[in-house]
């Protein structure tokens, strides 16, 4: 429900932006808010993603629909990184275009009224960053977690816009630059958080290995259940919301099928209780070695 809020605040914030910069003849304003749409498409994809990865397994997908919540932070972190690359591209060209302005009329300054918007946009952007990116780090949501990141770069650049608004106003058309060196400053952040989380989905993707020190604590806890000799070779993978392990225990070679079975589930059993947001896990059995 969050991140549909989000959809709405970005799309609301979005045509103010674009109105303000078209009537307050501020470019930065108006790719500020060109660059809020683009969100708008992003924070879709990610609820509908959430939504679907919430889905209980089925006959065609065994494993649940978990990959998809990972799938669309993938998204989202390109659709972050494309917003980024095109409001530095857009700063770099109007930069490029400052150096040879020679003569003829002055470039058109922006409305004063524009900083009060810029306000509006930074305060409202900079609290949906904090309750997504607080609720998407306690559900263990790397979606969220990207869609928290698109308020706080459209924060950013809301706010290189406003100082460079600010300093166009104050120094005159001479300034006119600051804008879009501004903008350029807070481009390189959004491109660095956009890749960080791009590596952060494609490692979930591809079943990248969760952490070692959860890896440890899984093994550990196993190691507590009565019989269980040792355990070993523990993999951790994310599934949507929740993480996915299989590991080996060993057990006395002259214990019966049903009894290591019991204890197999028994470990399980262990584990699912044990808070660690596992939806499922593999134990396979192995003889203790003499």
């Amino acid at each position: 429900m969050l991140v549909l809020y989000g959809v709405g605040a970005n799309a609301t914030l979005a045509v103010v932006k674009v109105l303000a910069g078209f009537w307050g003849h501020s470019n930065a304003l108006l790719a500020d808010g060109l660059e809020s749409a683009l969100d708008v498409v992003s924070s879709a994809l990610i609820w509908g993603a959430l939504i679907y990865a919430g889905k209980p397994p089925d006959e065609e997908h065994p494993y649940g629909h978990g990959k998809l919540e990972s799938l669309a932070a993938v998204v989202g972190a390109i659709f972050l990184i494309g917003a980024g690359a095109s409001v530095a591209l857009h700063s770099a060209i109007n930069l490029w275009l400052g150096f040879f302005r020679r003569g003829g009329s002055e470039p058109e300054l922006p409305e004063v009224w524009t900083l009060a918007v810029l306000l509006l946009v930074i305060a409202s952007k900079e609290v949906f960053y904090r309750i997504l990116m607080s609720v998407g780090k306690r559900v263990g949501s790397s979606a969220m977690q990207a869609d928290a990141w698109h308020h706080r770069s459209d924060a950013m650049t809301s706010i290189a816009a406003f100082l460079g608004i600010s300093i166009a106003l104050i120094g005159g058309p001479a300034w006119q630059s600051a804008d879009d060196w501004a903008a350029l400053f807070s481009c390189a952040i959004i491109l660095l958080n956009g890749f960080a989380m791009l590596r952060r989905g494609v490692g979930e993707v591809i079943d990248e290995q969760v952490s070692p020190e959860l890896a440890g604590r899984i093994l550990q806890i196993a190691c507590e259940v009565e019989n269980v000799s040792s355990a070993e070779k523990c993999r951790v993978r994310k599934s949507g919301l929740t993480l996915i392990a299989d590991l080996h225990v060993r057990v006395s070679p002259d214990l019966s099928v049903r009894q290591g079975h019991d204890i197999s589930h028994r470990v399980k059993d262990r584990l699912m209780e044990s808070g660690l947001q596992l939806s499922d896990v593999t134990v396979h059995l192995e003889p203790e070695e003499a």
